[in-house]
């Protein structure tokens, strides 16, 4: 029989699933529930709960799905049939997405390739290595949101879809205050479909959640049983090295161990801010390996120090751009740091000399004064419309580079460029 929403609201309570009013209202409302596995300890206890709740509801089975995004080469050889075995369990269809140019390790090593691009020709200050991090998660905003959340919007267009969670609050001071839901207005479309997340487990405590999964015959992932605390990538960016060594128990990952100590070597860049993966498992490594690494320890510690020497105030590029020219001295240090680091990498010196340098400074400066112009003409436009005006073509921006430090822009109106009211 169907509960009613107090009954609900009082299940919720002694089973322990965290709901707010704005979930129940959406479930109730017939929403689109979609259990986002992993393929890990907490995934597989949020989407269970959140399964009985709605049978309990009555919630049509017909609007659930599970879905897993796969990031290829980077994930445990058993994390696929673990989900598909999880989404068994729960009697719903299993979407599996993928990005649709990289899995995880080719998108790391593009991101290098184009930071090897852009260093050479100047378009940054200092190389950008390839790894992402706790400050620049692109291996979860690309690989994952941006891949699952289109999928839903496709699969359910103009619905109410509740993509279910498996984060919990006890994992990590970051997440301590995690709410039990969210509203997702980024993914939102005019048609009228709409996303949010909910936490079905965000209350639930470590030991709780094994013990769910043995009260429930719920699946687990074999990385707990090599000793890791979490499931996640086999090699993660952030995680922790006795992580990682349970990791490199499993002989399947240690293909993906050696290809990342190879980017390490290759790059010079550690795979996290102060650890080498290299030095997590190195009887796994070949001698020559080792000793690439060894190289790259060097380099990389040089490459620091050199940047150190240049990054001073007023050359470091802000927001992507230089904010004045180096002068004649710093044009000739910076000159040389950067010959050094492009030979790290074999790269041609595009810019080998002070003259170069600073012409090429005078050239982003040049380009950014345009950027800004054309912005602010367009800001002007925006105004122009939003105060009742129709804008014609003749509106037009001009910009005068005096120096490398000053700008002038000017606006032209010329006679019916502007009309009102608004046609």
């Amino acid at each position: 029989m169907r509960m009613t929403t107090a009954q609900a609201v009082e299940t919720c309570a002694t089973l322990d699933i965290a709901i707010d009013d704005q979930t129940l209202a959406a479930i109730c409302a017939g929403a689109v529930v979609v259990y986002s596995l992993s393929g890990g300890k907490d995934s597989a206890v949020a989407a269970h709960k959140a399964n009985q709740l709605l049978d309990m509801l009555g919630h049509p089975k017909a609007l659930r799905r599970a879905i897993h995004a796969d990031l290829g080469r980077i994930e445990w050889d058993v994390t696929l049939d673990m989900v598909q075995s999880i989404a068994s369990t729960l009697d719903v269809p299993l979407m599996v997405v993928r990005h649709n140019k990289h899995d995880m390790i080719s998108r790391w090593e593009a991101r290098f390739a184009e930071g090897k691009r852009r260093y050479a020709n100047l378009e940054v200050f200092n190389l950008i290595g390839p790894w992402s991090s706790a400050s620049l998660r692109f291996c979860t905003a690309e690989m994952k949101q941006q891949v699952i959340s289109p999928a839903l919007q496709k699969e359910f267009p103009g619905q109410t879809i509740i993509s279910v969670v498996g984060i919990r609050r006890e994992e990590s001071a970051s997440r301590a205050n995690t709410p039990i839901s969210k509203p997702e207005p980024r993914w939102c479309k005019d048609d009228g479909t709409t996303l949010m997340t909910w936490h079905p487990a965000v209350e639930v405590k470590t030991e709780e959640v094994f013990a769910y999964h043995h009260r429930h015959d719920l699946p687990l992932h074999l990385a707990y049983d090599a000793g890791s605390s979490r499931l996640g990538c086999s090699f993660c960016v952030l995680q922790r090295q006795e992580d990682q060594r349970a990791s490199n128990r499993v002989e399947s990952n240690h293909w993906t161990y050696r290809h990342l100590v190879e980017m390490e070597a290759s790059s010079t860049f550690s795979f996290q801010p102060t650890r080498w993966l290299a030095d997590v498992t190195p009887r796994l490594l070949g001698a020559d390996l080792v000793e690439r690494v060894t190289w790259a320890k060097d380099k990389a510690e040089e490459r620091r120090r050199l940047e150190a020497e240049i990054n001073i105030k007023g050359l470091r590029y802000e927001k992507g751009w230089p904010i004045r020219a180096p002068t004649q001295a710093e044009a000739e240090r910076i000159a040389e740091v950067r010959a050094i680091i492009l030979g790290h990498h074999s790269l041609e010196n595009i810019y080998p000399t002070a003259g170069d340098i600073i012409a090429r400074f005078e050239d982003l400066l040049a380009q950014k004064a345009a950027k800004e112009a054309r912005e602010k003409a367009q800001a002007e436009r925006k105004a122009a419309r939003a105060a009742g005006f129709k804008v014609h073509a003749g509106f037009k921006v001009h910009t005068v580079i005096q120096d490398a430090e000053r700008v002038e822009v000017e606006l032209t109106f010329p006679a019916g460029a502007l009309t009102y009211p608004k046609a």
